[in-house]
């Protein structure tokens, strides 16, 4: 059995506005019933800094700690070290809601992730029923659209090689949710999706995370995508 593990948010990765631990406990249950034997951190630095040995998903459901510097800087070189290895050997990567502003210490993660959320500069609205519109790829072909209350992320730097797999769209603009990146060897998702349990009561919402789950499965076990 795959084994993933969950960063959620807690310490220095925690905010007043996510509920890291219930929306976590959502993921370990989408993702068990996946087939992935999943564990949950929240001691994000120093699971980093232990490394990821034997891990092939890491799923990252944690917040901002850029106002709050880690206490032991050694834990974010091993950490850095580490996560550099798990790349290296192609661990999947699948990213939530305001991961996108997550591990600021840790580069490669901003460069796997393939965008990011740039304080002052990134947005949401408050949260809303959003219509969300999956792109014609093999990563969700056959799934319908969907709607979802949630936040919608806007004005994230995004990079040019991303794949986007969801979009909505308000007043003539197009807004990115949720794309597919390549990193070396790893393979890399990213929904902007997920602010509280709410979210995950949408029928079409937990339907696109099992596919993206199911992507990102280790490729000998899911070697024709």
């Amino acid at each position: 059995m795959p084994a993933a593990i969950i960063l959620s948010g807690a310490g220095r990765y925690a905010d007043p506005w996510h509920q890291y631990g219930d929306t976590s406990a959502e993921l370990l249950t989408l993702a068990h019933d996946d087939g992935w034997d999943v564990t949950i951190a929240e001691d994000i630095d120093r699971t980093l800094a232990d490394g990821l040995d034997g891990i092939d998903l890491l799923i990252v459901n944690a917040g901002d700690s850029d106002q709050e510097p880690a206490e032991d800087p050694s834990l974010i070189e091993r950490g850095r070290a580490q996560l550099a290895i798990a790349f290296e050997r192609g661990i999947s990567v699948l990213a939530i809601h305001n991961a996108a502003s997550s591990l600021r210490d840790y580069p490669q993660f901003r460069s796997a992730l393939g965008g990011q959320w740039v304080t002052g500069h990134s947005w949401h609205p408050p949260i809303f029923e959003i219509h969300v519109r999956l792109e014609h790829d093999v990563i969700v072909e056959g799934l319908g659209d969907f709607t979802v209350a949630d936040e919608r992320y806007t004005d994230l730097l995004t990079d040019k090689d991303i794949e986007p797999l969801a979009s909505t769209r308000d007043k003539n603009r197009e807004y990115i949710l949720a794309w597919a990146h390549q990193y070396g060897t790893a393979r890399v998702i990213y929904s902007s999706l997920g602010h509280n349990t709410a979210s995950y009561a949408s029928r079409g919402h937990k339907a696109f995370l099992l596919r993206a789950l199911t992507w990102l499965l280790p490729r000998p076990v899911f070697a024709d995508s």
